[in-house]
């Protein structure tokens, strides 16, 4: 049976923190990756808080991520800004540049931030929260190594591909939230069933073969299946375009994994855009959204994107969040 053990958000931020310096990751690096981490942590998203620790540990030791990377950011048009990861983490480059891309946003009424030479974000959710919190409309892609085939073939080609939309409400907060993959599930899902020896439902994944699977470890060896069929092959296709051609990242059959030890730094990519309402319908904007929100909740039982995480967030720092004590382990390895 597996334990698990309460922990605060101030614990896990500094579990992450000290495990990644100490893995070889420099201080200014650690710090916004930690930070991310303890926020999913008690947005209840465990796939991809603490969990991914160790592979972010794993991966700044054995070369696939330059701990010691100094994102390199450029201002290449009046409301562009783009950001040289450097094949450093994600977070220090979307930090850097999420600074310059809210001014800009500010200044022109939009803004975009194209961010290359990545490695993965964590939850693509908590950095378009952000913008929204700013007063902005975050909207953000990011790409991932293949792992949906397209329609007809078994190959996968594309990656899972979330994209996120978050837009304000009046009180400064996030009115909704969407933060979806482009398969049905989140391949970290899979992943954390293999590692716990779970079975996954037969229909997150395909076999090499291209059939339904409920083995996590074969799963992970075919394909994700994509949400909605060829709607959600033509969703992470469209990130592609946005998370990958549009910054000059690694497209994701060429990338190698977000797990184990095999290749280089992936060298993935990360696209931001941040508009201004206020730029475009003055105070109509909120008063949409409000009346948006209103009329969801008007009906028992109804969720509105993002209501899920915010009372998770809640729940967990009020009361400290679980995580299995296996994990803990595994981190204090590398301390």
């Amino acid at each position: 049976m597996t334990e698990m053990v309460k922990i605060t958000f101030d614990e896990i931020q500094e579990l992450a923190f000290r495990a990644l310096v100490s893995a070889g990751t420099s201080e200014e690096n650690a710090s916004p990756l930690a930070l991310a981490t303890a926020w999913t942590e008690v947005d209840g998203i465990a796939s991809h808080g603490l969990a991914y620790i160790p592979i972010y540990c794993e991966h700044v030791q054995c070369g696939k991520v330059d701990g010691q990377a100094v994102p390199v950011l450029s201002q290449t048009a009046p409301a562009v800004i783009t950001v040289d990861a450097a094949t450093g983490f994600a977070h220090p480059a979307i930090k850097v540049g999420s600074e310059k891309l809210i001014e800009t946003a500010r200044s022109q009424g939009v803004a975009v931030l194209a961010i290359r030479n990545s490695y993965n974000c964590g939850v693509l959710g908590f950095h378009t929260e952000v913008l929204a919190k700013k007063g902005l409309l975050g909207i953000g892609f990011t790409n991932a190594p293949a792992s949906i085939a397209p329609v007809g073939g078994r190959r996968p080609v594309v990656g899972t591909n979330p994209f996120s939309i978050a837009a304000p409400d009046k009180q400064g907060e996030v009115a909704i939230l969407i933060d979806q993959s482009a398969s049905v599930i989140a391949k970290s899902e899979i992943m954390k069933h293999a590692r716990e020896g779970l079975p996954i439902p037969s229909e997150w994944a395909l076999d090499p073969d291209g059939q339904p699977t409920t083995n996590p470890e074969i799963a992970l060896k075919g394909s994700m299946a994509p949400a909605g069929g060829y709607k959600g092959v033509g969703v992470a296709l469209l990130v592609e375009l946005m998370a990958a051609a549009m910054t000059g990242a690694t497209l994701g059959a060429n990338a190698s994994p977000f797990s184990g030890t095999k290749g280089g730094p992936p060298k993935t990519g990360q696209f931001f855009m941040a508009i201004d309402p206020s730029a475009t319908s003055g105070n109509a904007f909120v008063e949409r959204i409000g009346a948006l929100v209103d009329e969801m909740r008007d009906q028992p039982g109804v969720r509105v994107p993002g209501d899920g995480r915010k009372a998770a967030r809640r729940r967990n720092l009020r009361d400290g969040v679980e995580v299995n004590r296996s994990t803990i382990e595994r981190i204090n390895g590398f301390l």
